[in-house]
């Protein structure tokens, strides 16, 4: 994307938020390229912390029914109606 220096002034808001989307946005300044907005860190896939929890549940063969499983677990604290 490209913006003009008047653009930076006026927009600068909505020109940080497309570079927290990813975009880059090049500024120009009586028609030349003169600068570069870039995320200051970039959000690479590999970058996010994985859960160490994430997938506990996978293999558990009693919670595939959830809901008996949630009844079995509730016994005696489920009111009956």
């Amino acid at each position: 994307m490209q913006a003009t220096a008047k653009d930076l002034r006026i927009h600068t808001k909505e020109l940080i938020e497309c570079v927290n989307r990813g975009e880059e946005v090049i500024i120009t300044f009586r028609g030349k390229k003169c600068a570069r907005l870039v995320p200051f860190q970039s959000k690479k896939q590999n970058d996010i912390p994985v859960n160490p929890l994430r997938g506990i549940w996978k293999n558990h063969a009693e919670s595939e029914d959830v809901n008996a499983y949630m009844d079995q677990l509730r016994k005696g604290r489920k009111h009956d109606r």
